[in-house]
C-alpha cells in the first residue's frame, strides 16, 4: 500500500479545509476516498473539491463500508471521542481534529480504547510543526535553560468578533463547544504550554464569561499554574481585544527563551543566576550573558501533520502530535473552569465527577433558555 484511503468525518470548515490539500495535491500519500455528513450541502460542496470521493449522510455506514483504512474527525467537540472510538473497534486509523473532547473522562476512554485496538491514533495539534516551537521544546527539554522558573504566555490576538460567534448555533454554547476560547482557539497553545515547559500540577484560573460578545461561555482568560519544583506559569487569552498579542516567554536559572514575532531570542546566562545570587559580592550585579536567535517562517502545519499521519500509518514514522496527548491541554482547559466555577485552586489530574457536575448543570440550564 503506498497510499491511505482517508474518510473525512464532517466537511465543514475544517473538514472541506483538509479535503483541499489533498485535492491540491499537498498530501500525496492520501487520497480521501469517502466523507460523511449530515447536511446535504456541505456533502455537495465536498463533491465539487474532490469529485471522485464517496459521500454518506451515515458515518456508520462510511464506516462500514470498507473504502477507508483511515478517518479524520472534524465535528463539534463533543462528538470527538464519540466517533474516535467507533474507528477504533473497526480498525480504523484516526486523526482527530483538536480539542481531543471537552471533559477529560471522555478523553481518557477514548485513549484506552485506541490502545485496544493497537491502530495509529494522532491529533491535529498543526503549531507543534512550527520551528520557533520546536526550537523552544529543544532548549527547554534539552536542559539548556537550566531549571525552569517561569512561562508567560500572552496570547491575546484570538480577535473575534460578535458575527463570529452568531454565525453557528452550535458557536459559543456549552452544549454545542463545551466552552469558548479555551476550547476553540486556545487548545493549540495549551498544548503547546505542556509541550515545551510540561504539565502542572494545579491551576487557579479567572474566567469572565461574556465579558466583551453577547455569549454564555468564556471570552476572557487569566490561568496561573503551579509545577513541583517552584515553576510556575500564567496564561492569558482573550478574543476581545484589538490588537492582540502573542508573546511566550520562558525563564530558567541558565537564561530565558522569548518568541514574538517569528522569533526566538534566547538570552544565555554565562553562570547559573542561583550560584551567581550566592558568590556575588556586589548586590547589583548581573550575570553576564550571551545572546542568540533563531527565526523560521510559520508553515501551513496541517499537510504537515496529514502527511505525518501518513508516514506514520505506512512507514512506521514516529508521530509528530500522538492523539493520546490530546488529554494533557484539556487537563489544563479542564482544571481552569473548575478553578473558576469553585473560585479556588483545582489539582491536575482534574477531579472529573465535579467538572461534570457543573458542566452539566450548565448544559442543562442552557437548554431552559433557549
Amino acid at each position: 500500500m503506498d497510499k491511505i484511503r482517508l474518510g473525512i468525518i464532517g466537511v465543514g470548515n475544517m473538514g472541506a479545509g483538509h479535503l483541499k490539500y489533498v485535492a491540491d495535491g499537498l498530501c500525496p500519500r492520501i487520497e480521501v476516498t469517502a466523507v460523511s455528513d449530515i447536511v446535504p450541502e456541505k456533502l455537495k460542496r465536498a463533491s465539487e473539491i474532490y469529485p471522485s470521493v464517496k459521500c454518506f449522510e451515515d458515518t456508520d455506514a462510511m464506516l462500514d463500508s470498507g473504502l477507508i483504512d483511515a478517518a479524520l474527525i472534524a465535528v463539534p467537540h463533543y462528538d470527538h471521542p464519540t466517533y474516535a472510538i467507533k474507528c477504533f473497534e473497526r480498525g480504523i486509523h484516526v486523526m482527530t481534529e483538536k480539542p481531543a473532547g471537552v471533559y477529560t473522562r471522555q478523553v481518557r476512554e477514548m485513549n484506552d480504547a485506541a490502545k485496544k485496538a493497537g491502530v495509529t491514533f494522532a491529533i491535529m495539534f498543526n503549531q507543534r510543526s512550527n520551528p520557533i516551537f520546536a526550537k523552544a521544546r529543544e532548549i527547554v527539554q534539552s536542559g539548556q535553560l537550566g531549571e525552569l522558573k517561569r512561562l508567560v504566555w500572552i496570547i491575546t490576538n484570538w480577535y473575534r468578533t460578535q458575527s463570529y460567534y452568531d454565525s453557528g448555533s452550535w458557536r459559543a454554547t456549552w452544549n454545542g463547544e463545551g466552552g469558548g476560547v479555551l476550547l476553540n482557539q486556545a487548545p493549540h497553545n495549551l498544548d503547546l504550554w505542556q509541550w515545551i515547559f510540561g504539565m502542572p500540577r494545579r491551576i487557579r484560573a479567572f474566567c469572565a464569561y461574556g465579558k466583551y460578545h453577547n455569549v454564555a461561555i468564556e471570552d476572557d482568560v487569566t490561568i496561573y499554574g503551579e509545577y513541583e519544583n517552584g515553576a510556575v506559569a500564567t496564561f492569558i487569552t482573550t478574543t476581545g481585544e484589538a490588537p492582540g498579542t502573542n508573546r511566550l516567554e520562558i525563564s530558567g536559572d541558565r537564561g530565558k527563551i522569548v518568541l514574538e514575532n517569528g522569533t526566538l531570542k534566547w538570552t544565555k546566562l554565562k553562570v547559573p543566576e542561583r550560584e551567581f545570587c550566592f558568590t556575588s559580592e556586589s548586590g547589583f550585579a548581573c550575570p553576564e550573558t550571551e545572546y542568540e536567535e533563531f527565526t523560521a517562517e510559520e508553515p501551513d502545519g496541517h499537510p504537515i501533520l496529514l502527511n505525518n499521519f501518513a508516514d506514520a500509518i505506512l512507514d512506521g514514522a514516529p508521530l509528530i502530535a500522538p492523539g493520546y496527548e490530546g488529554l494533557n491541554s484539556l487537563s489544563i482547559s479542564n482544571a481552569a473552569y473548575l478553578s473558576s466555577w469553585t473560585d479556588g485552586w483545582a489539582d491536575i489530574p482534574v477531579s472529573e465527577e465535579l467538572f461534570e457536575k457543573h458542566l452539566n448543570e450548565l448544559r442543562m440550564n442552557e437548554k431552559k433558555t433557549h
